[in-house]
């Protein structure tokens, strides 16, 4: 273990279980550790680095904006969050944007402004969330009290109230907790700590009608699904629907932090001077490079290479005893194993040059959008390599 490892151990709250990797550099979705070892990276950092490691066009843009502006606050007006804003709502058809540091933060704006919306509407007692079992939301007190699995509820108590949950794909269980308390509904187009779970989209069309008809707000966690991660800019575009709130983080940033909340027209305007608020929200160096983000993601030809890499995954690994399954949309997938465990396969994967993730007895894939079929072929040649052993 190099002294580095050794450090992280000793100075670092022991919050994870990293992999024995220490890396140093990269480019696209290859990198390296510190004794030159490469690796061919199917993560992109949690679904982070939408474009892979260190972009030239994202690390040029971050790079000057550093150099001229890095920070000012929320009370001073800055062009990159502006362009930001106006970009994002042009391509979704939102209305207005808040943006925050993470998708924990963009979740709490998002069940902020249905709370809101419903208290200036209806008055008090009209503010249950209903969520899914399996879901996850974040790890702030209120988000892991949205996220629909017992294993996360535990030690931190009191959780936040005003939440139920509701079976995935079930209407009646639906129709039985859509009560008169509800404000809200929040879910994810694909369950992704859950398991890489896609939603039926039948099923989302029912609950987005049966809202419209209550004055319930739908609310759409895209924070790992979006910015063209399943082969659409926003996965709801699957469900043909468009939540009246979508929030987002991870792939916006291509690498640094940042969360956002789209508003519809309907609750736009529900948030006022002083209601909600972050530090560091629409930061113009993060900004900068995310720009570079949408310009890049939301082109067609480019989320049309996202499916067509879907499907190479798809078509190389399916015929292999060791898998039963695939899930998930575009790059964000899951793998169902026959008989070995996830957490093994992702080890011995790092042993021989691969990074892959896991989602609870699945192996997940979430590469960079820009992997190339040559990354791909290598990284997936490993990986059924190491199922077959």
């Amino acid at each position: 273990m190099s002294d580095l490892k050794a450090k992280d151990k000793q100075y670092i709250v022991n919050t994870y279980s990293r992999f024995d990797a220490l890396i140093v550099k990269g480019k696209n979705a290859t990198c390296y550790d510190e004794n030159g070892k490469e690796y061919i990276d199917l993560t992109s950092g949690i679904g982070v680095n939408s474009l892979g490691f260190a972009d030239d066009d994202w690390a040029n843009a971050v790079a000057e904006q550093a150099k001229s502006l890095q920070h000012t606050s929320n009370l001073f007006y800055t062009e990159p969050d502006i362009k930001l804003a106006k970009k994002l709502c042009f391509i979704t058809g939102y209305d207005k944007v808040f943006f925050a540091n993470s998708g924990a933060e963009a979740n709490e704006g998002a069940i902020k402004i249905a709370r809101k919306y419903s208290f200036d509407k209806y008055g008090l007692g009209r503010n249950k969330i209903l969520c899914f079992v399996n879901s996850f939301h974040g790890r702030t007190v209120t988000t892991l009290a949205a996220t629909g699995q017992d294993v996360f509820h535990n030690y931190f108590f009191p959780f936040t109230e005003g939440f139920d949950f509701v079976k995935a794909n079930d209407i009646e269980d639906f129709k039985a907790k859509l009560d008169d308390k509800v404000c809200a509904v929040m879910f994810e187009p694909v369950q992704g700590e859950g398991g890489v779970l896609p939603m039926n989209a039948e099923f989302i069309k029912e609950v987005k009608s049966l809202c419209d008809k209550k004055d319930v707000l739908i609310i759409a966690d895209e924070v790992q699904t979006g910015i063209g991660r399943t082969g659409k800019f926003l996965a709801s575009e699957y469900f043909n629907i468009t939540p009246d709130l979508t929030t987002l983080a991870k792939g916006l940033g291509g690498g640094l932090p940042i969360g956002a909340v789209l508003c519809s027209s309907k609750v736009s305007n529900v948030l006022s001077y002083g209601d909600h608020g972050t530090t560091f929200g629409g930061n113009p160096v993060v900004c900068a490079g995310s720009n570079v983000c949408v310009d890049k993601i939301s082109d067609k030809s480019f989320l049309d290479e996202v499916v067509k890499k879907s499907q190479y995954i798809k078509d190389k690994l399916l015929p292999l005893d060791e898998v039963l399954d695939i899930s998930g949309l575009g790059l964000m997938i899951g793998i169902t194993l026959k008989s070995k465990s996830s957490k093994d396969i992702a080890a011995k994967c790092v042993e021989n040059g691969l990074l892959v993730l896991t989602a609870k007895e699945k192996v997940r894939l979430l590469p960079p959008l820009t992997i190339t079929f040559e990354e791909l072929e290598k990284g997936i040649k490993i990986l059924a390599e190491v199922l077959q052993s």
